[in-house]
């Protein structure tokens, strides 16, 4: 396994999603070791492997990177995803939070409970088209890339999310034509094209067998 990049996590979207995302635009194979059992989740704990005891891991560069913004600093880092200069870094990683925290919204849905599902939905589709989706909109008038006319791993991100988006409100990029344009043009990148076909790495949204996975292996109960 010397000098392969290995994803442990669950066979699901989660954290990982977005290091999956990062690693397919800078180029870079993995291979995933998917968490199905509760006993894989503790031999890695008492094999010292996570750190504060948490998913995901990724084992890269001989290490066990863990923390999910830690290891996609790491990757945008070392593939030049990550600005040119301390001040694109900065606008990089403000652009960066917005959209995690639009995408942790969706993340959490599949544990919501079905009456309240509803409302999470509306919220969602309240904050993006009030909070998020206007900030990127202005970003792109006029330009290519969120920062410095080229791929930053911001970019990725809206791209992400922008599709995640579109899964749960499919006319929400209606009002935002800069985002519609731009995620078309990533779209057709390489590396995304081939990613977004079916029987790629990428994971499909989560299923009740995702969830029964999860709350297996971390043995916890609904509501979180």
């Amino acid at each position: 396994m010397a000098g392969k990049v290995v994803l442990h996590y669950f066979d699901g979207r989660g954290r990982m999603e977005s290091v999956r995302w990062l690693l397919t635009a800078a180029g870079v194979e993995f291979e995933e070791e998917h968490l199905l059992k509760r006993e894989q989740y503790l031999k890695l704990l008492s094999d010292g492997d996570l750190m504060f005891q948490q998913v995901p891991m990724v084992e890269m560069d001989g290490m066990k990177l863990v923390q999910t913004k830690a290891i996609l600093s790491y990757i945008a880092e070392k593939y030049n995803l990550h600005g040119k200069d301390i001040k694109e870094r900065v606008m990089i990683n403000m652009y960066s939070e917005g959209l995690f925290d639009q995408m942790e919204m969706i993340m959490y849905l599949p544990f919501t409970p079905a009456d309240n599902l509803p409302a999470k939905l509306d919220a969602i589709q309240t904050k993006a088209k009030e909070r998020y989706l206007p900030v990127f909109e202005k970003a792109l008038s006029g330009a290519s890339h969120l920062v410095g006319g080229k791929l930053s791993c911001a970019d990725v991100y809206l791209l992400e999310c922008s599709l995640m988006l579109e899964e749960k409100h499919p006319e929400i990029l209606s009002g935002f034509p800069n985002i519609k344009s731009f995620q078309g043009r990533m779209k057709q990148l390489p590396a995304f094209s081939k990613f977004l076909q079916p029987g790629s790495k990428r994971k499909p949204q989560p299923d009740g067998t995702y969830l029964k996975t999860v709350m297996e292996v971390l043995d916890f109960k609904l509501p979180l």
